[in-house]
């Protein structure tokens, strides 16, 4: 048996936000709940509810620039940048600029909609 998995069919998931998030390792992908590794793309003019989720969250923005709100600081990463955000932390996530913003998001334990904890 080998020890090393090539994910080359990740896990699309549906959105209605115009948003493109491909799981390649998580619940969704792999019944894995230790952790979620996605790539993404959040469109120009995009953002999500305030979140309080249960995982800590890792995102790199690989492209374009991504706005977080956490708690009541206002941060803008750009590419090359990374931010860890510890669960348990009000956050919102959003792309209040004029091109898409892609990136990597890494959550321990995995992603869940079920501890993610949006608003509205």
């Amino acid at each position: 048996m080998k020890k090393y998995k090539i994910q080359d069919n990740p896990f699309v998931v549906p959105t209605a936000d115009g948003k493109v998030i491909k799981e390649h390792f998580g619940l969704a992908s792999d019944k894995n709940s230790e952790i979620s590794i996605a790539h993404m793309k959040a469109p120009a003019g995009w953002s999500e509810p305030f979140q309080t989720p249960e995982f800590d969250e890792y995102t790199f923005i690989i492209r374009g620039k991504k706005q977080f709100i956490i708690e009541n600081d206002i941060v803008v990463l750009e590419a090359g940048q990374s931010i860890k955000i510890e669960r348990n932390t009000r956050v919102q996530y959003s792309n209040p600029f004029t091109e898409v913003c892609e990136y990597i998001s890494i959550c321990t334990p995995a992603f869940s909609i079920n501890s993610v904890h949006r608003e509205g």
